[in-house]
């Protein structure tokens, strides 16, 4: 399970050292790909496969489901990080989550998000207040 959030760099050469604790689940290979909200998902490989077979579900003909893989996988990229605990993140995806320099590495359970880290700080800060303020349930039965 990936817990915590990191605040690397990302090299001139579009590379990222993944934090030192989600290297051994990402050792084996990873899929990053375009994430809600415009960060970048990434998934160990094994988790990807899992969830590509739940998504293969999706019925062809809903439109929304279409469109929904379409964007989701045509961003996806596999790698291996490095024996430094590299990744590169290919142009297209560093500009569709506006990754300049300072990053934000978060983890969500079950993938690392990466975030432009003044995109991270405004997103956390606007959904900290209403995490605060919540009076029903968002997850039934435990919050």
């Amino acid at each position: 399970m990936f817990l915590g959030t990191y605040e690397p760099k990302l090299d001139d050469k579009g590379r990222l050292i993944l934090p030192a604790k989600y290297r051994e689940q990402l050792q084996g290979g990873l899929v990053m790909t375009r994430g809600q909200e415009h960060c970048l998902y990434v998934f160990p490989a094994s988790e990807f496969a899992a969830m590509h077979e739940q998504l293969r579900q999706a019925p062809l003909t809903s439109k929304e489901a279409r469109s929904y893989l379409r964007v989701f996988l045509s961003g996806a990229v596999d790698d291996v990080p490095d024996k430094q605990g590299r990744v590169s993140i290919p142009a297209g995806l560093r500009q569709w989550a506006h990754l300049e320099r300072d990053l934000a590495v978060i983890g969500a359970g079950n993938r690392i998000e990466i975030w432009d880290l003044v995109s991270w700080n405004e997103y956390l800060k606007e959904q900290e207040s209403a995490f605060a303020d919540r009076e029903d349930e968002v997850i039934p039965g435990l919050f």
